[in-house]
């Protein structure tokens, strides 16, 4: 094993622990107002069963446990500790596919897919479809070390490629993303093609700077304004004042856990099932977990000033990600889909599938369709 890369356990001690449960039972919430739901922010009643739960009912040992199921490793590039869960699926070939996760996430939006995606047959599946994980945790999110500064997605995806190609010896392998997963999977597939031979995406992130060219891309133009009307305050103040953010929910967990429910909540496909049904409580608990014991919320802000120094997408006139590029359209409220012809000015794509449901958090929300999703993508793909 190279000594650039190392086994890593998640070895939270006790007293680290009750620190944290003990600053979330201690927590004073302020007044909400009457009947607001999560109008205004996170719903209160939503919060306090927050606190309750995790003060008193979460079996963190039980999460470790769960945190440590499959193998994971530190490897370091660039001077910059990047951790990542690695899981050889079945069979003698299983394809290397890169997954990466995005905010407020962690590797925890990949629990319900890995074992279905790793060993198809123990769930029905063909052992020929198996894949081969490499999971990282974001720089600055979760195990991951916190970089100097703010260091941006573009950069991530030179991190990524390094990662896949000279410590896990992949020349070739498939990439997906959401969130921040779909940046970076994008920025793989337009600068490292070379290594990358398909990516799949569920957010179409990368565009050129022009008007709508027609009345579908205008009303699309229309909704996504609104979107970032309703739903984009968070993105802005993080973009711009990541730190002042960072000042105010320093050493309050449950602060920080308000913050992120408030994503997982708005930005859910919540049409037929409640935000309860959709994200199990101790899923969430242990999310938040990450960014309070690792001390990442401050690190992991600091990841939106780093897409305004790379350019905020905006490709140069001409400039396409020409790797072969499959979009899965989930019901995102915070991003809607743009007309296929104008997503395929900025991406090569050679699949688009519709989602029968769920939404920005496609792994955890619809776990089941997404497994069998990218099985089909995988499929439809030359196996070099």
């Amino acid at each position: 094993m190279s000594p650039l890369n190392r086994p890593f356990q998640v070895d939270w001690s006790e007293s680290e622990v009750r620190r944290v449960l003990d600053r979330v039972a201690a927590t004073r919430l302020p007044p909400a107002p009457a009947g607001s739901g999560w109008t205004y922010g996170c719903d209160a009643d939503t919060l306090r069963e927050v606190q309750r739960h995790w003060a008193h009912q979460w079996d963190w040992r039980a999460a470790v446990e769960r945190l440590n199921r499959h193998p994971q490793f530190v490897a370091t590039l660039d001077g910059q500790d990047i951790h990542y869960l690695h899981v050889r699926g079945e069979g003698p070939a299983p394809r290397p596919l890169l997954l990466t996760h995005g905010w407020p996430g962690s590797q925890v939006e990949f629990w319900d897919v890995i074992e279905p995606l790793a060993f198809p047959s123990r769930f029905g599946g063909r052992p020929e479809d198996a894949f081969e994980l490499v999971m990282p945790s974001l720089p600055g999110y979760g195990f991951s070390a916190a970089p100097a500064g703010p260091l941006g997605q573009r950069a991530t995806a030179v991190l990524w490629n390094r990662l896949m190609t000279e410590v896990l010896g992949h020349d070739r392998y498939l990439a997906q993303g959401g969130d921040w997963g779909a940046i970076v999977t994008s920025w793989l597939g337009l600068d490292h093609g070379r290594h990358v031979q398909a990516i799949h995406l569920n957010l179409l992130a990368l565009r050129h700077a022009e008007p709508p060219r027609d009345a579908a891309e205008g009303q699309w133009a229309q909704q996504a304004m609104a979107a970032q009307q309703s739903l984009g305050a968070y993105s802005a103040l993080q973009r711009v004042r990541p730190q002042s953010l960072a000042w105010a929910a320093a050493d309050n967990p449950l602060g920080q856990a308000a913050w992120i429910l408030e994503r997982f909540h708005d930005w859910a496909d919540l049409r037929t099932r409640s935000f309860e049904q959709v994200f199990p409580l101790d899923r969430l608990i242990t999310n938040a977990m990450l960014y309070a014991m690792s001390d990442r919320f401050a690190s992991a802000l600091w990841y939106y000033a780093g897409l305004v120094s790379e350019g905020m997408l905006v490709l140069p006139p001409g400039t396409r990600c020409e790797t072969s590029t499959a979009y899965t359209d989930y019901h995102d409220p915070l991003v809607p889909a743009p007309p296929r012809a104008r997503a395929e000015r900025a991406y090569r794509i050679d699949r688009w599938v519709q989602a029968p449901s769920g939404g920005h958090f496609a792994a955890m929300e619809n776990p089941e369709f997404f497994v069998q999703d990218l099985r089909d993508w995988a499929r439809s793909l030359p196996t070099t």
